[in-house]
């Protein structure tokens, strides 16, 4: 079947599927994620063969060392995955939850109500476990799930798909609500984002050209999810040993991943002690610095950072320095160069704090802690399918009451329009 035919089959199918799990009872759709997860790892091994398979492509094609760390998977992470869908169940469900309402003066009762989208197509790259928490959250949501991965994780992609959507079967989950595209090709995506009469929803998860490219062809409505050019700003009232601690965690401790950071700014009445403090630590980790004129004025010998720097989202082992004369400098270079993900000061100063957190344009902002939390288990949430770094709809970490959109029921009894 070719794959224009193949994609849309499988898009149609998710549809008919969503018009019964729209109605499913929270039970169900519990007792499924539970029984889903022991499957998952009863199945480890064979989902550990079939990754294995995509690790020796990733080495064939000399991935980046943040890429093939995304992409490996061990029983301790297939746990988690496991774990993360018994956690899903836990969680509230947002389906049918009464957001608001009210009586009108000639009795008609409104009520606006969280519903399902119906099908949404998630597009992502390289995390293994993002397919686990796609399925489960959109299980939980009631929406059907059309994937496509990349196609360096393809045979783990695969194998934790079947695993999960046989297991939700025989739970009585409608045959069809997981779609898996297995086509690595640019056209499947292609068809997937012009197949608005079955999709309701896309969310792309991956890097900057990825997301470009969904939004530009997408005739389906685009959550943007994933790039984060996130910076840390060190103010001239910070707590440098502070500051250092959260610096070094920020883009040390999970270096892959889009809540890391990537530009590093401190303020020039503090640069001269703070960044040789700082650069021990990160070069303990074996991090490439690239700095301003100032900044190699200070740490001799690192490399120039140019232009294209300040808009890198690196993921990698590398980081972006500057110095800046103030902290009004500090959020005209992030809300200029960043990509609205996370931002973060050090400061003990309460006006400059304040300040920050009302003027940087992003969807997480934080004083004294490190960029890294901008996670949904990390705020509670559970899993997430991605975080926002838009405006529309969802903005953030991107939880079960994310993947939910609203409508109005009206009950009467009789009346009508004079």
């Amino acid at each position: 079947m070719e794959v224009k035919a193949r994609v849309i089959k499988m898009a149609r199918e998710a549809k008919e599927a969503s018009r019964i799990l729209c109605n499913l009872s929270t039970k169900i759709k519990n007792e499924a994620l539970f029984y889903m997860a022991d499957s998952l790892e009863k199945k480890t091994d064979e989902v550990l063969k079939e990754n294995r398979k995509d690790l020796k492509y990733a080495e064939e094609k000399e991935l980046s060392r943040p890429m093939i760390e995304r992409l490996t998977l061990n029983p301790e992470r297939i746990k988690d995955m496991a774990e993360g869908l018994r956690k899903i169940a836990l969680l509230e469900d947002p389906v049918g939850e009464i957001v608001s309402g009210w009586k009108r003066p000639n009795n008609l009762e409104i009520r606006k109500i969280r519903v399902p989208f119906g099908v949404v197509g998630i597009i992502y790259e390289s995390r293994p476990n993002v397919t686990s928490d796609a399925i489960g959250l959109c299980l939980k949501s009631g929406n059907s799930v059309l994937l496509r991965g990349g196609s360096e994780a393809l045979n783990s992609n695969i194998a934790i798909a079947r695993i999960l959507s046989d297991a939700a079967q025989e739970k009585n989950i409608p045959r069809g609500f997981v779609q898996m595209v297995d086509n690595p090709s640019r056209d499947a995506i292609e068809i997937m984002l012009l197949a608005s009469e079955y999709i309701d929803l896309v969310i792309p998860r991956g890097g900057a050209e990825l997301i470009k490219m969904v939004k530009e062809k997408s005739t389906v409505p685009v959550i943007e999810t994933g790039v984060g050019n996130c910076h840390l700003y060190i103010d001239k009232d910070a707590d440098l040993k502070m500051g250092v601690r959260i610096c070094v965690n920020a883009k040390t401790q999970r270096p892959g991943v889009c809540n890391a950071i990537e530009t590093l700014l401190v303020h020039k009445d503090v640069a001269g002690k703070f960044l040789p403090m700082v650069s021990q630590g990160l070069r303990e980790h074996k991090v490439e610095l690239r700095g301003c004129p100032d900044t190699r004025k200070i740490l001799k010998g690192i490399k120039r950072a140019t232009e294209e720097d300040w808009y890198t989202e690196y993921l990698d082992l590398i980081l972006a320095v500057k110095v800046v004369d103030d902290i009004e400098e500090a959020i005209e270079h992030i809300n200029k160069y960043g990509s609205g993900h996370s931002e973060a000061i050090v400061t003990q100063n309460y006006n400059s704090a304040r300040l920050f957190l009302k003027s940087v344009d992003a969807a997480c902002v934080y004083v004294n802690a490190s960029t890294r939390f901008t996670d949904g288990g990390e705020f509670g949430m559970g899993a997430e399918i991605g975080i926002s770094t838009q405006k529309l709809h969802a903005r953030g970490p991107m939880g079960l009451r994310e993947l939910t959109t609203t409508k109005y029921i009206i009950l009467g009894d009789g009346q009508i329009r004079e």
